[in-house]
Order: structure tokens, then C-alpha cells, then sequence
């Protein structure tokens, strides 16, 4: 049932039929996917290769290549040949923050080895803490950040992590002082709230939705520029810190020297596959929203936040672990 909407929503955009004969691929396309399986990038890349393969008029095949923060796949894509049968889902950070992230040894050019195609989907960012936690606000966590300095947490999935710089922007901001607790992964860092040994996290709404259902974490704030429609009523951390956005996005790439021809061709795609009503639900149910644009959008995307997060980077002190 699901893939016949899909399908049908496909025709709706005028690419399936008559236009398809024209497609350039030859052969089945990888969409290569550098995280591991049950996280939103994977269920992304998942939703991505069912609804693309009727477009595109080939079968679009996840492939999962784990390890070094992404760069396996990445580096992948970039080894690849520029014939549009190859394409990379890749993260935010991947362009942003590892570039720019003092200590951190790349296996290629992010700039050179690949070719922007289109921003698909951003992830909410979420301010929460865990019950046991003395406060539900943001001005008064900033309160009492002030009146003890260093002494309210903040967990991360580790060092130099969207949630980490995440954090270090809102003390910035507000001008205090928190303690960063980074854990090996969302898992032991929601733990460790519940269990009220550390107080609050800035990640991806994703992370923390079954624990929200339950009770046991309570949503205070979007650190996104705009509210999931899941939470329509829960405020924006820039009412009380305007400069505070995060977006931790995730985007569509090529190897490079993918021919001009051949990004259009993506790009037109991926705009058909996010226009369908079914997809767009499936990403509002899994705390994402529409992010598709021009590949020249992109390119100014990872300039603007990579400056940002260069400058965040710097004034914490961070380096790469």
C-alpha cells in the first residue's frame, strides 16, 4: 500500500511515464549511507531509495557503510565514477565541523572529492531534560546557570558532536557556564538523564520521542530556527536567545566531476520525491522537515554553517578526539 502512494505521488509530479525514457542511468543506483541501522539518517536513506526507484526508473539500493563518523561512505562516493549511478546521504558535520575541527584527519576533501546535489531533510533540535531535573524553562535553567556556574550538565554523544556545539552555542549565548558530559551515543546520554545524574541535552527530537511518550524526558525548547507540528505549542530557544538555530540537516552528493546534466537530473528527483504527501508525513513523524532546494543552496548552506560552527569551535577550545 505504502509504495503504491509513493508511486502515485512520483506520477503526480509529471516524472513517471513518458519522461523516464530520457533517464540517463543505465544500471541500478547505491545510495551509500555512512550511519548504522535504526538511526534517522539510515530510515532517511530507507524512505529516500523506496521513493526514488520509481522516478529514476532504476532500483536505488541502500548501502551501509559504517565507521569514521560517516567518512567510510563518503569516501566511497568520492572514489566513485561520476555517471549518477553512485550517490552519498551525508550529515551536516561531514562538511561543517570536520573540515574546521582542529586535530581531525580527513581520507578526503569534502570541497574537491564531492558534488553538492540538494539539502533534503533537517532533524529538530530539541532542548530537554529528564524529570528529576529542578527546572522546565529556558530562562530558568539560565537562572541558575548563573547562580552556579558550572555546576548544571549537559550531555552530548561525544566530543565535537551537533549536540555538543550545540550546547557550547547556548552557553555562548547566554553567558554561562555548563558542564559537558559527552557519552558514546544518544543511548547512555538519555539514560543517564532519566536517571537524573546529568540535566539536560540539545539533540535531535528523533532521539528523545519514545521517551517523551513515557514521560520520562520533558521537551522544553526547539533549538530548530521553526516547531516540529509533533510539539506545535513548545517554544523556540531564540525567543530568549535569537542567534540560537541549529539545524543538523542531511543532503543528497555526487563524486566529483558529476556532469551538470546529471546533478539537474538528481536534483529533480529528489525535489519530486519530497513534494509527495506521503513522504512528507513519514518525515514529520520521524521529527524531520523539508529542506530540499537547489544545489547551489546547499553550497551556500555548508558555507554559512561551517563558519558558524568554526567560530563555536574555536572559542570552546574544541579538537578532535
Amino acid at each position: 500500500m505504502r509504495r503504491r502512494a509513493l508511486i502515485g505521488g512520483a506520477a503526480a509530479a509529471g516524472l513517471i511515464g513518458p519522461a523516464m525514457a530520457q533517464t540517463p542511468l543505465k544500471q541500478e543506483v547505491r545510495l551509500f549511507c555512512g550511519f548504522p541501522p535504526g538511526g534517522t539518517a539510515d530510515l532517511l536513506a530507507r524512505l529516500l531509495a523506496d521513493a526514488l526507484t520509481p522516478v529514476v526508473g532504476q532500483k536505488v539500493i541502500v548501502e551501509t557503510r559504517t565507521g569514521a563518523s560517516g567518512f567510510i561512505a563518503n569516501e566511497a562516493v568520492a572514489r566513485s565514477a561520476p555517471d549518477g549511478h553512485a550517490i552519498l546521504l551525508a550529515g551536516m558535520a561531514a562538511f561543517c565541523v570536520s573540515p574546521v575541527m582542529p586535530g581531525q584527519k580527513l581520507p578526503i576533501d569534502v570541497d574537491k572529492d564531492l558534488t553538492p546535489i540538494a539539502n533534503v531533510a533537517g532533524v529538530y533540535n530539541m532542548l530537554v531534560v529528564g524529570r528529576p531535573a529542578p527546572f522546565r524553562l529556558v530562562p530558568e535553567i539560565i537562572d541558575q546557570a548563573r547562580n552556579a556556574p558550572g555546576k548544571l550538565t549537559y550531555a552530548s554523544t561525544g566530543n565535537g558532536t551537533s549536540q555538543h556545539l550545540a550546547g557550547e552555542l547556548f552557553k555562548k549565548l547566554a553567558g554561562v557556564d555548563l558542564l559537558h558530559v559527552p557519552y558514546r551515543g544518544g543511548a547512555p546520554a538519555i539514560q543517564d538523564m532519566v536517571a537524573g545524574n546529568v540535566n539536560m541535552m540539545f539533540g535531535n527530537m528523533p532521539e528523545f520521542l519514545g521517551q517523551i511518550a513515557g514521560g520520562n524526558l520533558i521537551p522544553v525548547a526547539f533549538g530548530a530556527p521553526r516547531a516540529s507540528p509533533l510539539f506545535p505549542g513548545l517554544p523556540l530557544i531564540s525567543m530568549w536567545l535569537p542567534d540560537f538555530k541549529v539545524v543538523n540537516w542531511f543532503a543528497v552528493f555526487g563524486p566529483a566531476g558529476l556532469p551538470a546534466p546529471l546533478v539537474q537530473f538528481w536534483n529533480k528527483a529528489l525535489r519530486a520525491v519530497v513534494a509527495q504527501e506521503a513522504f512528507q508525513k513519514r518525515m514529520v513523524d520521524n521529527g524531520m522537515e523539508n529542506l530540499i532546494g537547489s544545489h547551489d543552496a546547499l553550497k551556500a548552506t555548508i558555507a554559512a554553517d561551517r563558519a558558524k560552527w568554526a567560530e563555536i569551535i574555536k572559542s570552546a577550545g574544541m579538537r578532535a578526539d
